[in-house]
């Protein structure tokens, strides 16, 4: 069905490099899976970027065609050497337990954490939220297969598949086997038979998690992972598959080959999110600008300001993410939860859900929430907001209170006010007007003394300057 609140969805699909009409490969129903973190550690900021892509979309897929008919799948990577690595430093370092049962506290607790960030920031929770420890038995069953297949082979104690076997390996990424072997993340191992090779399975030693096979004590390679359980809660083909356009290659690549070399057709759709920059510099621990999700919401940014500041940007281009940025997205949404407080949210704005269905136009539909906040339409600002995430029930606690700094300059403005009329003298008071109108303040000067409201481009180190 497509009418105006429900108008056609085209998505840019990586696999054909072209936008595309979407149409569910079974009528009404909709299969969806994002690669999870690997819960290790705290969610950083560029982890967040694809659940909030997948997210809108989601949203979009509900309204389109309802909630019994969407499947969304976003797994938890908590079989992986960095897990393990953690819990033997844990262990080293005197906590109690043996390996598995601190690998199994901290895939736990790391999974707490991940979720109470997301759902800071507004993301709905999946339908299904596997771990890979959970499907142990799938993956094996599908690499003993690929073996049979010829797909696969084993050698001491590893299943590595043969990537030469499969032909249309590297469609995904458009590099072929000699450009992927010239710069690829590949390792290198005296048992592969080509340098392209990569492991289904891998040998562990009594120190590490492990689980009986046909080829001994070991545990799934990374790629397998995701294949298995895409199968598992999916079936041999679904709609959309996603991930950061980091993960294109090696792992969709070869989440792809494995699959399809099962015997199964796998994802139709593919969709990729571009990396995130802070103050137009890649994020890294080195440069000093690596932080978590959970950093910011701890330094006051509020998930809603998060969120837009992410939103503001489509999904398939560098995000920058800058304190200035975030500050005016305090600000907007100050106002626009100002003028909806109370409304209840109703159908979003034929606008706003065009642009979202135009391959997740996010900073389309954000301008046109501009036009409908100066426009007064506050109830479709309201359904728009809820639409985006940005709006759930009624609005955040923390939108109904302001600067603080705001209160004390009233308070002395009104008294300037009333002196530069006693003696005529206005210089001071225009000045102090002038300078808080550059820091993004609205000065109302009234018979009964001055109000400030923060407006675009609100700047709080400045205001407090002024105090």
């Amino acid at each position: 069905m497509t009418d105006a609140l429900h108008p056609a969805i085209t998505l840019y699909n990586s696999l054909t490099r072209q936008k595309e009409a979407f149409e569910p490969i079974v009528a009404g129903e909709v299969g969806l899976y994002l690669c999870g973190p690997t819960v290790y550690d705290r969610a950083h900021l560029g982890n967040a970027r694809p659940v909030l892509v997948f997210d809108i979309l989601y949203r979009l897929l509900l309204r389109q065609f309802g909630p019994g008919q969407v499947t969304y799948v976003r797994n938890f990577t908590d079989v992986d050497d960095r897990i393990n690595e953690t819990a033997a430093a844990r262990k080293a370092a005197g906590a109690p337990g043996t390996l598995e049962e601190l690998i199994r506290d901290r895939s736990d607790e790391t999974i707490a954490w991940y979720l109470a960030d997301m759902d800071a920031l507004g993301a709905l929770r999946p339908n299904h939220a596997p771990r890979a420890t959970e499907y142990i038995a799938q993956m094996i069953a599908m690499i003993a297969g690929l073996e049979a297949d010829g797909f696969a082979y084993a050698r001491e104690g590893h299943v590595l598949f043969r990537v030469r076997r499969y032909e249309e390996y590297g469609a995904l990424s458009g590099r072929s086997l000699d450009d992927m072997i010239a710069g690829a993340r590949v390792e290198v191992a005296p048992f592969k038979e080509d340098p392209m090779d990569f492991v289904l399975w891998k040998p562990s030693d009594a120190a590490l998690p492990g689980w009986e096979s046909p080829w001994g004590r070991g545990r799934p390679g990374w790629h397998i992972e995701c294949s298995a359980m895409a199968r598992a809660l999916l079936g041999d083909e679904f709609d959309i598959h996603g991930g950061g356009n980091d993960l294109m290659f090696p792992h969709h690549e070869n989440e792809i080959a494995q699959s399809r070399c099962s015997g199964h057709d796998f994802a139709r759709v593919w969709m990729h999110n571009e990396m995130l920059q802070v103050e137009g510099k890649k994020m890294s621990k080195s440069l000093g600008n690596f932080f978590t999700v959970r950093d910011l919401l701890d330094e006051g940014y509020p998930g809603e300001v998060i969120r837009l500041v992410m939103l503001g940007t489509h999904y398939r281009k560098p995000m920058d993410w800058t304190a200035s940025k975030a500050e005016a997205a305090r600000t907007v949404l100050r106002r626009w939860y100002g003028q909806v407080d109370g409304r209840l949210p109703v159908d979003p704005d034929d606008t706003v859900l065009t642009a979202i269905s135009d391959d997740l136009n996010t900073p389309a539909a954000i301008a046109r929430l501009h036009e409908l906040s100066a426009a007064g339409d506050a109830t479709g600002l309201a359904g728009s907001l809820e639409m985006l995430g940005l709006l759930n029930g009624a609005p955040p606690a923390w939108a109904s209170t302001r600067h603080p700094a705001l209160d004390q300059l009233e308070t002395r403005m009104t008294s300037m006010r009333a002196q530069a009329i006693a003696t005529k003298d206005f210089a001071a008071l225009d000045a102090l007007k002038s300078s808080l109108t550059e820091a993004g303040v609205e000065v109302r000067m009234a018979k009964d003394g001055v109000s400030l409201a923060e407006a675009a481009g609100f700047d709080p180190a400045r205001v407090e300057a002024l105090a």
